[in-house]
């Protein structure tokens, strides 16, 4: 654990993510006389949390998909309409 002059901080080199190499926490002071261990396994977990894409981009993923899908059937269709248009 590094000691600063006024807090402690957990340092997370190991965050499994793309985008970062190390995050830091800062220990609430009234959360001092918790042991290094417990602390470093919430900031594990924490870090470990943080991979998953935001829900703004999930849901932006699930529009272009529908729009697809939409698009898909609407292409079929008139695909339909036309060939039985011209075997009938």
């Amino acid at each position: 654990m590094l000691k600063g002059t006024n807090r402690q901080v957990i340092e997370i080199t190991q965050t499994d993510c793309e985008y970062f190499e190390r995050a830091m926490f800062f220990v609430k002071p009234e959360c001092v006389n918790v042991s290094e261990g417990r602390l470093r396994e919430r900031a594990n977990a924490i870090a470990a949390a943080d991979n998953k894409p935001p829900a703004t981009k999930i849901h932006r993923n699930r529009l272009i998909f529908a729009a697809q899908l939409a698009a898909s059937a609407g292409v079929g269709a008139a695909f339909t309409a036309i060939l039985t248009a011209f075997l009938s």
